[in-house]
């Protein structure tokens, strides 16, 4: 193990959901933190780790409270790409590596004070958006893995993909880390933005490397079971097995189109208004 890296005696997420046992996780973390101030509508980056770390410890203190077992890292949009993309200033001056360690060390800190693990998360890339080589998009994906090996995570989530390719590659990155990896679209029960249905997605999504597939984000709970289930069909029907997991919106989305709920016209400050 490296230096920085504890050691954990907790049962590993593969482990509890062998056992039956239903494990919850936290989330949410960009829209709870732009409501309360600390994360900029527009970019949704995570730079509060590093500027505003005693808010992501707060929230993450909450979800733990709530009941959550797994601490996700934040660093949702924390690659380095998009740390850079729309005149971002979060790359030169802070760094892609510093949010992304101080995300781990605060879901740690908090992890510990219950049984929760710690899961290092990854998602989409501007890079894959502007059509970059696969080469160039796994190497953003990597760094950081980089770090999330460094800190010893104790598991890795590819989450809130659009497009089921780019989440293909970044499974095949995470899985050189040798832990268990989890992997989620945001999609709805008409697939992923190039068409390929739900079941499809969770075959590939396996294949490439996940033990635990599912969606997140986009859209509401009841569209999210549509879709899972969706997901359970083809796996079936493949003859493959994966653990299933759900990270639904916490709005009612019936009138969202293929791409959720970040089309409606409502998205994002009127949503929140509805939702209070």
């Amino acid at each position: 193990l490296h230096p920085e890296s504890p050691i954990h005696l907790s049962k590993g997420i593969l482990e509890r959901l062998d056992a039956g046992e239903v494990v919850v996780g936290d989330g949410g973390f960009v829209f709870a933190l732009e409501k309360r101030g600390w994360v900029r509508a527009g970019p949704w980056t995570p730079e509060a780790t590093v500027e505003h770390p005693e808010a992501v410890r707060q929230l993450h203190r909450e979800f733990l409270r709530a009941g959550a077992n797994v601490m996700q890292t934040f660093t949702f949009y924390a690659s380095e790409d998009k740390l850079e993309n729309r005149g971002n200033y979060v790359s030169q001056k802070i760094s892609s590596q510093k949010v992304n360690e101080a995300a781990c060390d605060l879901a740690r800190e908090i992890a510990q004070e219950g049984d929760a693990l710690v899961a290092g998360g990854v998602c989409q890339s501007p890079s894959y958006l502007s059509c970059k080589s696969e080469v160039e998009v796994k190497n953003i994906f990597r760094k950081q893995l980089d770090v999330f090996v460094k800190k010893n995570v104790d598991f890795l989530i590819a989450e809130y993909f659009e497009h089921v390719e780019e989440a293909e590659w970044a499974v095949h990155v995470l899985k050189e880390s040798g832990k268990p990896i989890a992997s989620s679209l945001c999609i709805g029960p008409q697939g992923d933005l190039n068409g390929v249905p739900p079941g499809e997605c969770a075959v590939k999504l396996v294949k490439a490397g996940a033990s635990i597939v599912g969606v997140n984000c986009h859209f509401d709970p009841a569209t999210c079971l549509k879709t899972v289930k969706l997901m359970k069909e083809g796996l079936q029907a493949a003859g493959v097995k994966a653990h299933l997991m759900i990270q639904p919106l916490a709005f009612h989305t019936p009138d969202c189109s293929q791409q959720g709920f970040i089309d409606l016209p409502e998205f994002p400050f009127g949503m929140f208004h509805d939702n209070d």
